[in-house]
């Protein structure tokens, strides 16, 4: 096996905080094993271009609190490609790169499987993301911060929702999972969660207006995930102006909002114990695992199981904001 000494480590798809807290946690506890550090910018992009920085302590310092990603990230078609891939793996034997660390979401983890498997070289991947929707771990970095983004934008709005006869459809990311949308609805006090999990199941939409969900209310608060599925908070706007004309609808798209911000302290702690982990993995002679946590221990999950669709949301939560709405 080849003995590590350089390990590359890049930034890949959507931004998430707390991904600078790990980019500090694994270029120092490289160094501190004796690695030396090459950072890589704009994710894969920078693989095949050949941006590539080398880095010591003193690149990471600071960097802690800071959202985004000081690598920089970008999508790269080339790398999609069998070509691209083929020139990014000359870039990183050029680089003396002998082992890459991965900190993205599912599209970043899947293209490192299909590099790894392509070139045999050793892949850590961390979950930075902040839909929460890869398997094997509890949480993701960035997830914390997004909700609490989430919480504060909503708690603004129930101010000025209450001063009015409304129905406010608030939409948040998290593309086809709905653990945002879900867990932002119990922390704001909303009054539904429609998730794209049960969209096929039930009209979720009339399911809510049918129960007669605002007895007692004068304005109600519902999250919505963004997502083809559920047709996203303009969608369900359109179809209560034309069934349920009764309503004075308003809906607010929180957006790329969510991405950014200084991470919360979870964010912080989960991505620094990450990061580490990514260089003790890469120590034990672990190669396309993502590094997990479940029930606050830290697992390496394979890039396979990481990354298969559909991570089951806890279904017994949707009950909790219908009886806690009431």
């Amino acid at each position: 096996m080849l003995e590590i000494k350089c390990i590359g480590i890049l930034t890949s798809g959507g931004d998430a905080p707390g991904m600078n807290a790990a980019i500090r946690a694994v270029t120092r506890t490289a160094i501190y094993n004796g690695f030396t550090v090459k950072a890589i910018m704009r994710g894969y992009k920078g693989l095949i271009t050949g941006e590539i920085v080398p880095y010591v302590t003193q690149n990471v310092s600071n960097i802690i609190q800071q959202g985004g990603t000081i690598l920089k990230t970008a999508r790269s078609k080339e790398f999609t490609t069998a070509e691209g891939r083929q020139v990014a793996y000359e870039t990183m034997q050029r680089e003396g790169i002998d082992a890459l660390v991965v900190i993205g979401g599912d599209g970043s983890l899947t293209g490192a499987k299909i590099f790894a498997s392509e070139f045999n070289i050793p892949i850590v991947g961390l979950p930075g993301t902040i839909d929460n929707d890869l398997n094997g771990t509890d949480t993701t970095i960035g997830y914390d911060t997004a909700l609490n983004t989430i919480m504060d934008a909503v708690d603004k709005i129930k101010d000025t929702a209450s001063s009015h006869d409304r129905l406010f459809f608030i939409e948040v990311m998290g593309r086809n999972a709905g653990f945002l949308a879900i867990n932002g609805a119990i922390a704001t006090g909303a009054e539904a969660a429609i998730i794209p999990e049960i969209a096929t199941e039930v009209d979720q939409l009339s399911e809510l207006i049918e129960s007669g969900f605002r007895k007692s209310k004068n304005s109600s608060i519902v999250l919505v995930a963004e997502s083809e599925i559920t047709g996203g908070a303009m969608g369900l706007a359109e179809r209560v102006k034309k069934e349920y004309p009764q309503y004075d609808v308003r809906v607010t798209i929180l957006g790329h909002i969510q991405r950014g911000g200084s991470p919360t302290a979870s964010d912080r702690i989960l991505a620094s114990r990450m990061g580490e982990a990514a260089i003790d993995a890469l120590l034990d002679g672990q190669r396309n695992v993502m590094i997990g946590v479940q029930n606050d221990e830290l697992v390496y999950i394979p890039f396979n199981k990481a990354i298969k669709k559909g991570k089951p949301i806890n279904r017994d939560l949707l009950n909790t904001v219908k009886i806690l709405s009431t």
